[in-house]
């Protein structure tokens, strides 16, 4: 973290829509002090999802202490996630860092044998004392060998934002997916953790569609690994895995560029994205998909009511921001002042990049002290941010939106259309009683 900021301004090279309102449009790029969450957090939603896996984070008291506040898990609980404490004496070099955590991991395997796959997750202090957490895991797979798979990745919170720890996550499973072969049937991936409600929702509509060989990462079921290679075609369902698509690209696999599936707009363009590559017929299609989107519509329009015209800034902190953004802007005429995202990846968001207007400012990283200045002088009538500028700015009288709840809630999907919108004018309906 630095306290000297970089400012430049670049032109986006996606290409325009139609219209062509922001073929050229200037991406403000900021490099200073930043507002954070680390990125352990995403063990909060992935191990609920896959239900055999076991999440050991090798850190210290407080990153214990943020997984258990952020879960909301009783002490009495047995969650699938835990830590192994790194003390004083580790730090100090006193103990042998690896034969402890040896002794955890036996001693948790014992306790649990219904663990089938146990993600060793980095920490800032593991790479402060130099922990090679992917020789442990190699050698414990060795020791734990057709028991449990093991398998690494970094959580830290050094130069990362929160939601990074699940690209990590998948990212590391894609060496242990099957290889397809280029002659298999052709299979859709789609990629990104989704509640089980919206993947069974997704799963459904792909077989009306006359899509049949879909998978889905992560799986519900360590031994239920999809598999992925040339004959593979993927769709992100997050925009926020950087590293797993690069993973797969180098498998052979394809990706179906689209808008991000929020809202009827996003969700019926990510569906058309693979209705396109399976040559499903047009008319099909729209009678597919036309159920969903009426019910869809009538969800957003109370919510349209509350949230039109409303002026609305995005600070930098899930990745999500763009295709949010778009949401609101499309389908809730909401005004878009400036929208902020950790890192711009253009050809994973340039569909939802292009549909914003010209007059919202695109900023990509963060200098945290100038960004609050322009949130301040725009007088905005919603702000979504991190937990750690949330308070601060309500007490100055704004209206926010914590942007981690929109990672725990299911918004993907026509009939998630509505609860994703009433996230953002719950906090508008909040002020206005209270000002009553």
């Amino acid at each position: 973290m630095t306290s000297t900021a970089i400012h430049t301004l670049i032109p986006s090279p996606i290409a325009a829509r139609s219209q062509g309102a922001c073929s050229e449009r200037p991406i403000l790029k900021e490099r200073g002090q930043r507002e954070v969450f680390c990125g352990l957090t995403g063990i909060i939603w992935l191990h609920r999802k896959i239900q055999d896996a076991f999440f050991l984070v090798v850190g210290s008291r407080t990153c214990a202490h943020l997984i258990q506040s952020a879960a909301g898990v009783m002490i009495f609980a047995e969650p699938r996630f835990a830590t192994a404490i790194i003390d004083e004496r580790d730090l100090a070099g006193l103990a042998d860092a690896n034969e402890e955590l040896d002794r955890v991991v036996a001693r948790l395997l014992e306790r649990r044998p219904d663990i089938k796959m146990l993600f060793l997750v980095g920490s800032c202090p593991s790479e402060v004392i130099k922990l090679d957490l992917s020789r442990a895991a190699q050698r414990l797979s060795s020791a734990h060998a057709g028991k449990v798979r093991i398998l690494n990745y970094s959580g830290s919170g050094i130069e990362t934002t929160f939601t990074q720890g699940e690209d990590a996550c998948l990212a590391s499973l894609v060496p242990e997916l099957p290889l397809s072969a280029k002659t298999d049937a052709p299979a859709l991936l789609v990629v990104g953790a989704l509640a089980d409600v919206v993947e069974d929702q997704f799963a459904r509509l792909f077989t009306e569609l006359g899509i049949d060989n879909v998978h889905f990462l992560p799986p519900r079921s360590s031994r239920h690994l999809p598999p992925a290679g040339p004959n593979t075609k993927f769709l992100l369902a997050q925009p926020f895995l950087t590293d797993t698509a690069r993973a797969l690209e180098q498998r052979g696999a394809t990706h179906l560029p689209a808008m991000f599936p929020l809202g009827v707009e996003g969700t019926t363009a990510w569906l058309k994205a693979a209705a396109a590559a399976w040559n499903i017929d047009a008319d099909k299609f729209n009678a597919t998909v036309a159920p969903g989107q009426r019910r869809a519509r009538t969800a957003l329009e109370p919510h349209r009511f509350r949230l039109s015209g409303k002026r609305v800034f995005f600070f930098p902190d899930s990745q999500l921001e763009i295709p949010l953004a778009r949401f609101l802007y499309s389908e809730l005429s909401a005004d878009l002042i400036e929208a902020g995202t950790p890192y711009l990846h253009k050809g994973h968001v340039g569909a939802d990049l292009d549909a914003l207007p010209a007059t919202t400012l695109i900023s990509e990283g963060q200098d945290v002290d100038k960004q609050l200045d322009r949130c301040r002088a725009a007088k905005p009538d919603l702000v979504i941010c991190g937990l750690g500028l949330a308070n601060p700015l309500e007490a100055e009288g704004f209206t926010t939106k914590w942007s981690i709840e929109l990672l725990f809630s299911p918004v993907q999907g026509f009939d998630q259309a509505g609860d994703l919108a009433e996230l953002f004018s719950r906090p508008l309906v909040r002020r206005a009683r209270l000002e009553v």
